[in-house]
C-alpha cells in the first residue's frame, strides 16, 4: 500500500472513496461536506439514526459532487486516539469489504498520525489465499492522509504494519504449509536486513544441547521440531532485549488429545513466534540501536508411537526437572528451553516472551486484550504504556508466588500443570522456573492474537495484536527512555 498526504480539499481527490469521520455532533463538524453534496448529507445521516460511535459508519454517493465517487462517514467516538485508531481501522475494513483501490483519509485533527495510519492498514487486511479469485477482495492500493504527517511518521507506520501483517500471514497459514521447518526457512529470510544473523538448531542439534522440551514435544510428529535464534546487531546499541516466542505450528494436544472443535484452529499456537518474529523484524528494518536476540521453539504437537507421555519426567539444562501431568499443556515445556537460552545470552538485560499459553488467559481478560505477568513494576509500565500508544489492549493479571505451591512436583521439581483455578498465573509461574538475571514480563496471547470469526477489530482470523506493542517498547529502549 503506497501512502502520500495531501492537503487538496476533498472535492478534488480523485480517489474511489473520501472517508470522513464524525462524532455524534456531526450537524456541527460536516457543514462543509453537506454543503458539497448539497445539504442532503446530514439529512440522511440523522434519518438513519448515526450516533458516530466507534465501528459505525454510513456509505454514501457523491452523484458527482465530488470527485470520489463515495463518500464513507465512520464513527469517531470521543475523538480519542484509541477512538480515532479504532475508526481507522474500521475504515480500512470497509474499504478491503467495497473492494476500493484508492481513499482518501480525513479524520480531522489527528494527534498520533502514525498510529492512525497503522490501525487503517491492519483494518484493510484480509487473508483470502485460498479463496477462489471471484470470492477475495483487492487490498488498497493508494492512501491517501489528509492533513500533515512527517516523511518519517508514514515510514515507521508502514514498517509496523507491514511487519504485523507479516505476522498475521503466518498465524493464518495452515499447518499443512507452515510447520517447524518452513517456520525455521521463514526466519531465515531475515537475514536479508542489515545486522541480522539466524542460527537454526535442527531436531538433532536441539537433542545433542538438552532442548528437553523442544524434543519431547516434537518427538510425536513426522515433522521435527527446531530452535531458532535470530540476532540483531547494531553497532551504537543502547540496550539488549531477547524476545522469546511459543511456535507450536500445530497443536493436537499429544496423548491428552485435545476434542476436535478445539483442534480446529490449532494452527494458531505459534501466534506468540510470530508475534516476536515480526517485532524483531520490524526493529532490524528501523535499524534500531539495540541488540536483540529472539529465540523460538518450533514443534508440532502430535499423536504417534513415539509421542511423549503422562508420567515422563524432564531434566532442563538448568537442573529443573518436570513431570509430564497433561500433554496438552507443550507449549510451556517448549518455552522453558528458551527461557534458559535467552537467560544464557550475554548482555541481555530484559526478556520478554509471547505465547498462546493458557485458555485461562482468554477467560480471564476476554478476546481483545492479551494478559501480562510479571515480578517488576518498571518493566510493567513500559509494557503497558507501549499498548496504550499503540491502542492495544494489555492487562496485568498477578503473578502470585504462593500459587508455586499447585505446581510442586512428587517426582520432580515441577509438574507442568497447576491446579484448575488460575491457571494462567500458574503457567506464568512455571516459566519463571526458567528465567535466571535477566527482567522478564511473559505476555499470554491466547485471546487476542486470533479470532474465529469476524470481529469488530479485525477480519476472522490472526491480528498481529502485540506486534506493534512490541516494536513501540523497543523504540523506547531505543531512545533510552
Amino acid at each position: 500500500m503506497h501512502i502520500a498526504t495531501s492537503r487538496e480539499p476533498l472535492a478534488t481527490q480523485k480517489v474511489d472513496a473520501v472517508i470522513v469521520a464524525a462524532t455524534e455532533n456531526f450537524a456541527n463538524e460536516l457543514v462543509e461536506v453537506d454543503k458539497l453534496l448539497g445539504g442532503h448529507l446530514v439529512p440522511l445521516l440523522e434519518k438513519r439514526k448515526f450516533k458516530g460511535g466507534v465501528g459505525s459508519s454510513q456509505r454514501v454517493p457523491t452523484y458527482g459532487k465530488l470527485a470520489a465517487s463515495e463518500l464513507i462517514i465512520v464513527g469517531a467516538g470521543e475523538r480519542s486516539d484509541a477512538d480515532l485508531a479504532r475508526a481507522a481501522r474500521h475504515a480500512g475494513r470497509t474499504a478491503r469489504s467495497a473492494g476500493f483501490a484508492s481513499v482518501a483519509l480525513a479524520l480531522g485533527k489527528v494527534d498520533q498520525p502514525q498510529l492512525t495510519l497503522e490501525n487503517f492498514v491492519a483494518g484493510n487486511y484480509a487473508y483470502d489465499k485460498y479463496k477462489p479469485e471471484d470470492g477475495t477482495t483487492k487490498p488498497l492500493e493508494n492512501l491517501v492522509f489528509i492533513g500533515g504527517a512527517p516523511e518519517e511518521v508514514i515510514a515507521s507506520a508502514g514498517i509496523r504494519a507491514r511487519w504485523q501483517s507479516f505476522a498475521r500471514d503466518l498465524v493464518n497459514a495452515p499447518a499443512a504449509d507452515l510447520y517447524p521447518e518452513t517456520l525455521a526457512n521463514k526466519a531465515k529470510e531475515l537475514e536479508c536486513i542489515e545486522g541480522v544473523t539466524v542460527e537454526l538448531w535442527d531436531f538433532e542439534r536441539c537433542k545433542a544441547e538438552g532442548c528437553v522440551g523442544i524434543v519431547a514435544v516434537g518427538q510425536g510428529s513426522d515433522r521435527p521440531g527446531y530452535q531458532i535464534h535470530v540476532r540483531y546487531r547494531h553497532p551504537d546499541a543502547k540496550g539488549h532485549i531477547a524476545l522469546v516466542g511459543k511456535g507450536v505450528t500445530f497443536d493436537a494436544g499429544g496423548l491428552s488429545i485435545k476434542p476436535s472443535p478445539f483442534m480446529q484452529t490449532m494452527r494458531c499456537d505459534m501466534g506468540g513466534s510470530a508475534t516476536v518474529l515480526a517485532a524483531i523484524g520490524a526493529a532490524a528494518e528501523a535499524q534500531l540501536p539495540l541488540n536483540i536476540d529472539c529465540i523460538i521453539g518450533a514443534v508440532e504437537n502430535m499423536l504417534g508411537g513415539n509421542a511423549f507421555k503422562l508420567g515422563d519426567i524432564l531434566r532442563y539444562n538448568n537442573g529443573v526437572t518436570v513431570e509430564i501431568h497433561n500433554t496438552d499443556a507443550e507449549g510451556r515445556l517448549v518455552l522453558a528451553d528458551c527461557l534458559i537460552k535467552a537467560s544464557n545470552v550475554e548482555g541481555v538485560t530484559d526478556i520478554i516472551d509471547a505465547a498462546t499459553l493458557t485458555g485461562a488467559a482468554a477467560i480471564a481478560v476476554g478476546p481483545d486484550y492479551a494478559a501480562l505477568f510479571t515480578k517488576d513494576d518498571a518493566l510493567a509500565g513500559e509494557l503497558l504504556q507501549a499498548a496504550d500508544a499503540e491502542a492495544e489492549y494489555l492487562w496485568r493479571l498477578p503473578l502470585h508466588q504462593p500459587y508455586i505451591q499447585q505446581l510442586k512436583g512428587k517426582w520432580g521439581s515441577i509438574k507442568n500443570l497447576g491446579g484448575r483455578e488460575g491457571g494462567a498465573t500458574t503457567a506464568a509461574l512455571f516459566l519463571q522456573h526458567f528465567v535466571d538475571g535477566p527482567r522478564w514480563a511473559h505476555l499470554d496471547i491466547a485471546g487476542s492474537a486470533f479470532h474465529e470469526a469476524d470481529h469488530a477489530d479485525y477480519a476472522a482470523g490472526a491480528t498481529g495484536e502485540m506486534v506493534r506493542t512490541l516494536v513501540h517498547f523497543l523504540e523506547s529502549r531505543a531512545k533510552g527512555a
